[in-house]
């Protein structure tokens, strides 16, 4: 077992004093319980996420790594609340330099727990080159869009799409609304029960070998190696 039910009671107390004097009295609880949990986890993706694709990336390094940073950035929000209260670990692409890049991601919440494949608000290079990928190769993309039609897995769980037809595309084209996403995420939704029972490490890794394919078509789209 990586995560235990202490993590889980951790980020439901870190979201009930979400201040700088309760966390600084509790930061060894959060090095033992969260932090170095969410490195092993990482260390111990590392080579099966090599043996799906030598490009992503699993950092154990605990600034600028895979797992992400507690500290929220409240320089543009009203709410001013200084932590985060969920786990965020990221294995994106070695040419991405944030979390727009294609990749896999697990998020731990006392209420909000999955795991994500794919590409969250790409940027508008990206984005063009997702929906031309699909309007070329149609057929390659429908057959990918299967697994999000079965009970594991949910495409468009994170994300809005455009109102109308994005340039270049007709309201009639018939994969539209997929051309008008602006996310291409798929979502596997779990338990904090299931992140915290002993196979989770082996769990994840049969989630992200189930969505090598669309991974593949995501990175390959924008002209990176997979």
């Amino acid at each position: 077992m990586v995560f235990s039910e202490q993590l889980i009671d951790f980020l439901v107390e870190l979201a009930t004093h979400n201040d700088r004097e309760w966390f600084n009295a509790h930061r060894d609880e959060y090095e033992t319980v969260l932090r170095e949990p969410a490195l092993e986890y990482v260390r111990r993706i590392a080579d099966p996420l090599a043996d799906i694709s030598p490009h992503m990336t699993a950092s154990d390094r605990k600034q600028g790594g895979s797992l992400m940073r507690i500290y929220r950035d409240v320089r543009f929000s009203r709410d001013k609340s200084p932590y985060k209260t969920n786990v965020g670990i990221q294995f994106r692409h070695e040419s991405g330099k944030d979390v727009h890049a294609p990749g896999y991601y697990l998020h731990i919440a006392p209420d909000d727990c999955f795991i994500g494949v794919g590409s969250y608000m790409p940027d508008r290079d990206a984005l063009a080159a997702y929906r031309r990928a699909i309007d070329e190769r149609p057929r390659e993309w429908l057959a990918l869009k299967q697994l999000s039609e079965s009970d594991d897995w949910e495409l468009g769980g994170h994300g809005d799409s455009l109102k109308r037809p994005p340039r270049g595309y007709t309201a009639d084209h018939p994969l539209i609304e997929d051309i008008k996403r602006k996310h291409f995420i798929l979502t596997h939704y779990v338990d904090a029960e299931d992140v915290t029972a002993p196979d989770f490490v082996d769990y994840s890794i049969r989630r992200f070998q189930e969505t090598r394919e669309w991974m593949a078509f995501l990175t390959k789209a924008i002209g990176l190696p997979f």
